[in-house]
Parts: C-alpha cells; structure tokens; sequence
C-alpha cells in the first residue's frame, strides 16, 4: 500500500490555523490570505477524507479528529523548527575553506586573519592557495578571493579595492650612487616586472615618456615576490597598492614618484548566491567587506 502524505503546504496552514484556532490569524502569520488557508484546509481535509474543523457560534473549534490530528502533527513541525535552528547555528561554527591566491593570501589576507579568528572564535579559517582560481566554486570551497574583472556568471561577485600600480623601491636604493629624483632617472635602475613587461609600459606610456627600455629586469609569477625584491633593493617595481602600503607605513618602501595606473584587474570576494546569508560565510564575507571599507576611509582620512 502507497504511503499516504498530505502536501506539506496544506500541513501546515492546518498547524497554524488549529494552533490559533482562526483561519484570520493563521493568514496573518504566514502571510497569506484567508481565502488562501480556507482553500489549503479544505484540500486537506479532502484528500484524508476528515472533517477537522467546525464553526460553533461564529467560534472555529477542532473536531475530536482534527484535535488529535493536531496533537501529533504539532511535535513534528516542532522537530523540524528546532532541528533547523541546530542547523543555522552549526553553519556558524566549524571550517570554512578559503580559495584565494598565494600573493593576496600573504600580502592581505594573512596579516589580518587574526582579527577575524577573535571575532568569531568558533569559525576555523582554512586557506587554500592557489596560483591561478579557476573561477569555479568547487565542493571543497566555501568562499574565494577572484582576480578579475568581476563577470563570473551563477556566483555573487564583489569588488573588494579599486586597485591602482604605484612605483615604489627600497630607500636603500639611493643608495647605490644612481639618482632617483625624475622619471627619466628609471632609465638607470632595474625595473622589476609582475607576470610580464606590459605594465611598465603602459605607465611610461601614461606618463609619456618614451625611450626607457622596459625589456630589462627580472619577471616574477607572483606579485609578493616583485615587492620582496624591491624590499631588498633590487629595483624598482610597479606594485598593487593594497599590496604595498603596510611596507610603504613601515618605511620599508617608498613611492619615488606619485604618478600611479589604475588596474586593468581587481580582487573580488565571491560566493554562491544561495549560500549569501548562510553563517560562516556571512561572517567571513562580512568581515572582509568592512576591513577594505575602513582601510579605504582611513586612507582617505591620512590624504586629507
């Protein structure tokens, strides 16, 4: 014999209706009308054939089998409302893996991970490096860090800097016997170069200078690379200024020159659409979101 199950939806009107024991409250509470809970309760008591309500001096009452229908059924929504809140709550702890890459991983993300691990002590971190993000929220992935131009398609995308290159060298540079005080000076230092030679030419190309030979200097596949060799006084580099600015603070870098090239490119947070408010993501995604904001503010505040 085929298990007999009424629609959920006629449950559960039924629930709140011989719980209120109004048809006008229980619209109320699910946000329906009232025609809409008279059409459900009648399906219901159609389809197992048992009258569940009755109306007493304009009073609604609950027929001896509709009483006891309710008292059965009323534990298992209880159930199902307590488990899911077991479920929410629990989604708000445990791990969340992070796909982010390796250069915004060390320069960003790391530095102030510990902020977020004092806010929400029960979420563990687990950050997955990787060299090039496939732009594909994998099993294993609950949120990621994009480089891009923010189109992905069936993933919520948003932008975390609005990025700009800024030149910037060691002040042990100056030195080495060789001036660093105008533009055309850069003909005579190494030029260190992220992935390939094509920003430094669109920013000599910005600033119109021409004649400075971009094809020297060292091409490195990560951007925390260009910026340690700069660090260490192997020339000059053109560097992400989210990147660069806890070395330029420290005094371990400097900007010779204040001319600066707004990214092609720029980090994104990303998740699926349908995990957006889902606990640990909610707050991982949260705490970043606010981190760049007010990083941003305070670097417009110090510009003042």
């Amino acid at each position: 014999m085929a298990s007999k199950i009424p629609p959920l939806k006629a449950l559960r009107v039924f629930e709140a209706a011989a719980r209120q024991l109004s048809f006008t409250r229980a619209a109320d509470e699910l946000f329906v009308t009232q025609a809409a809970v008279s059409h459900q309760i009648k399906a219901l008591e159609e389809f197992i054939g048992i009258k569940l309500f009755m109306r007493k001096n304009r009073s609604l009452f609950l027929t001896e089998e509709g009483q006891s229908y309710y008292l059965d059924i009323k534990d298992v929504f209880n159930l199902i409302k307590e488990s899911t809140e077991k479920l929410l709550a629990r989604s708000e702890k445990g791990a969340i893996t992070v796909s982010v890459q390796a250069s915004f991983a060390i320069q960003w993300l790391v530095p102030r991970l510990k902020a977020f691990s004092l806010l929400h002590p029960d979420i563990d971190v687990r950050i997955k490096a990787v060299d090039q993000p496939d732009n594909l929220l994998t099993e294993d992935i609950d949120i990621a860090i994009y480089y891009g131009h923010g189109s992905w398609g069936d993933v919520n995308a948003v932008k975390l800097h609005q990025e700009y290159l800024i030149p910037v060298c060691s002040p042990l540079i100056f030195s080495s016997g060789k001036p660093l005080k105008r533009i055309e000076d850069l003909a005579n230092h190494t030029l260190l170069h992220y992935k390939s030679r094509e920003d430094w030419k669109r920013w000599f190309k910005k600033v119109g200078l021409k004649g400075v030979d971009v094809n020297n200097g060292p091409i490195f596949s990560h951007s925390a690379m260009v910026v340690q060799a700069a660090i260490h006084g192997q020339g000059v580099a053109l560097a992400h200024s989210a990147f660069a600015k806890p070395d330029i603070d420290s005094g371990r870098l400097i900007c010779p020159f204040n001319e600066i090239l707004v990214s092609k490119n720029s980090h994104y947070i990303v998740c699926r659409e349908h995990q957006l408010e889902l606990g640990k993501i909610s707050a991982f995604r949260d705490w970043v979101l606010s981190t760049v904001a007010q990083e941003q503010e305070e670097d417009l505040y110090d510009n003042d």
